[in-house]
């Protein structure tokens, strides 16, 4: 188990022509060949720096004997929270063979297989950055991430702190961008999804929930600006509560649309929306592009959203979903040592895990809240069968009855 192999190489596989079929309805430089080359590339990548972390954590040793992620982290010392990440680390391993899993009862155990390569970081950033330039924002985010892995899992710095800290702030400025189709994707699967349940609506009054620095809302505006939709804005209020990611939000798209009715305010999905300003049937759409999975009680949240929404309007919210349970995809690599990603109330039947969740646990949990005609676009059940890193996507669902449910 001693000798080192050397790192396999990374040639991605040319998209699958059906799957150009299946997104026609999208704009045609959102899913192109170099967003396909690049999601391959962070995949590989994270698997490098899954890798890379084995041995920083030293880790590699103890997997001579069967071990849980929770038994790790206690025979490492390393806090008992960060067995979420040391669970993720695992499994994207357990891909490559080199570490095989298995489950009894509720507790899932690893053990090595295979001597573990040395990775070739350099290499695959090249590569990276020679697929598309922009990639650079998500490479750099993911190493900054990274870095802060050990300290995190040692007690000696807090995730959130470390990367929204004088460091982190640039770097996710970078990431939550249009220019990075590589995040940016979502944000246009939303915006075609909002527009096309909008479209019958003579006004439109729309709450967006956690913006950020503004990405999704530009998204959502330029697509309905191509549907003739945006004359209809009777009132669009943009949430965001990081004060830095609102102001900068506020700053761009007021100046790019001076005349529309926009609005900037803060609001907290954890707590009472009514007791937050937002009145119960005030609008038709709201929207969410990367927000609702790390509600602390995802129910609560569904149901503020419902309550806020006119009868007929409709929810829609844009996700990364996890093609399959337990099944890592590269972006939680960034958020796995966040705590507002992880301290979240788990539920067996749509919430299972914290973080990403799949399209099935988004349709119960959206059914359970009282929302109606649930969708998910695109359709995730045909193309996760042709590809299996295919993550990005949105899910609607409407408010049909005026009564507000009750769980």
């Amino acid at each position: 188990m001693n000798a080192v192999p050397p790192a396999p190489g990374f040639e991605p596989r040319a998209c699958d022509p059906r799957l150009a079929h299946l997104l026609k309805d999208y704009p045609p430089p959102v899913f192109s060949e170099r967003l396909y080359q690049s999601n391959e590339l962070m995949e590989r990548y994270s698997i490098e720096l899954a890798v890379d972390l084995l041995r920083r954590l030293e880790v590699i040793d103890q997997l001579m004997e069967w071990r849980s992620a929770g038994e790790l982290c206690d025979v490492l010392s390393y806090q008992s929270r960060f067995r979420f990440a040391m669970g993720w680390i695992l499994e994207r391993l357990v891909e490559t063979g080199c570490i095989e899993a298995r489950t009894e009862g509720e507790t899932r155990s690893y053990h090595l297989r295979h001597p573990v390569w040395q990775p070739d970081l350099e290499r695959l950033r090249a590569v990276g950055l020679n697929i598309d330039p922009s990639n650079a924002a998500t490479l750099r985010l993911l190493d900054y991430a990274v870095s802060v892995y050990p300290a995190v899992a040692r007690g000696e710095q807090n995730g959130d702190q470390s990367l929204f800290g004088p460091q982190g702030m640039p770097l996710w400025l970078s990431y939550f961008s249009n220019e990075n189709l590589t995040y940016a994707v979502n944000n246009w699967i939303s915006a075609v999804l909002a527009a096309e349940r909008m479209s019958t609506r003579a006004g439109l009054r729309i709450l967006e929930v956690g913006a950020g620095a503004g990405s999704s809302s530009e998204a959502l505006l330029r697509w309905f600006d191509q549907r003739g939709l945006l004359p209809r804005i009777e009132r669009y209020v943009i949430t965001e509560p990081n004060a830095f990611f609102r102001r900068r939000c506020q700053r761009e798209l007021a100046k790019r649309y001076p005349d529309l009715p926009l609005g900037w305010d803060t609001l907290d999905i954890n707590c009472s929306w009514n007791g937050q300003g937002i009145a119960p049937t005030e609008f038709d759409l709201v929207y969410a592009v990367n927000v609702i999975h790390v509600s602390k009680d995802l129910l609560f949240s569904l149901n503020q959203a419902r309550s806020a929404l006119a009868n007929g309007g409709w929810l829609v919210i844009g996700e990364c979903l996890r093609p399959s349970v337990n099944q890592p995809i590269y972006p939680e690599l960034i958020f796995q040592i966040l705590d507002s990603f992880t301290d979240v109330q788990l539920d067996p039947e749509i919430r299972p895990n914290p973080g990403f969740l799949s399209a099935d646990h988004w349709r119960r949990a959206f059914a359970r809240a009282g929302l109606e005609r649930t969708e998910v676009a695109p359709d995730i059940d045909v193309i996760r069968e042709i590809y299996s890193h295919f993550f990005a996507g949105a899910v609607c669902g409407q408010k049909t009855a005026s009564t507000d449910h009750v769980r």
